[in-house]
């Protein structure tokens, strides 16, 4: 595993962590985003997660290497135990650990916040191209997410059709009166 250290993003990191974000916007179907957002948009994002969840770096030799966030999975309030998970990573630290290493760490906060459900949302394609491949699937069932839901042909980008999947990891118990959410603030 990776030699990386963890820590808490903040908006001073933007500039940097959407420098690992771009690529996947203008060169995959990784995101489903067309456009790289200004960098005023993505600190903006940034602070809007770090209001109730974690927004993890992984950093090696002082640079940024990969991020990981929670966010709301749906606004409603019977949602609250339940968190969408996000990460990317360089595209050269691919398969050397540093999303294992990242995930995990989230996870460790989650289950500090009382969160217990993750849920994975990813763009599949029945078949492996320039764009995408599977990669991202077999990584979370590395991890221990399983396929909950399957959308297909939803998305467009590049001339094709991507599908995309809900992958599900449960942390913790579905008891009658689940403790409350605790805000990333308030750890």
């Amino acid at each position: 595993m990776t030699n990386a250290t963890i820590r808490m993003a903040t908006k001073a990191d933007a500039k940097e962590i959407l420098n690992i974000y771009a690529p996947y916007v203008k060169d995959t179907a990784i995101s489903f985003e067309y456009d790289v957002p200004s960098i005023e948009e993505f600190t903006e994002r940034i602070n809007n997660i770090l209001k109730k969840y974690p927004y993890i770096l992984a950093v090696d030799n002082d640079k940024i290497i990969g991020y990981a966030y929670a966010s709301s999975f749906k606004e409603r309030v019977a949602y609250d135990w339940a968190v969408e998970t996000t990460i990317y990573l360089n595209q050269d630290c691919r398969g050397k650990g540093v999303g294992k290493k990242l995930y995990l760490a989230l996870e460790k906060i989650l289950k500090r916040q009382n969160i217990i459900n993750l849920n994975a949302c990813i763009a599949y394609t029945a078949t492996d191209n320039a764009y995408l491949t599977n990669g991202s699937t077999y990584f979370h069932e590395h991890l221990g997410y399983r396929k909950v839901a399957h959308f297909t042909k939803c998305g467009y980008k590049f001339g094709n059709w991507y599908d995309m999947i809900w992958m599900e990891k449960i942390i913790g118990e579905h008891s009658k009166n689940p403790k409350p959410v605790i805000p990333i603030s308030e750890l």
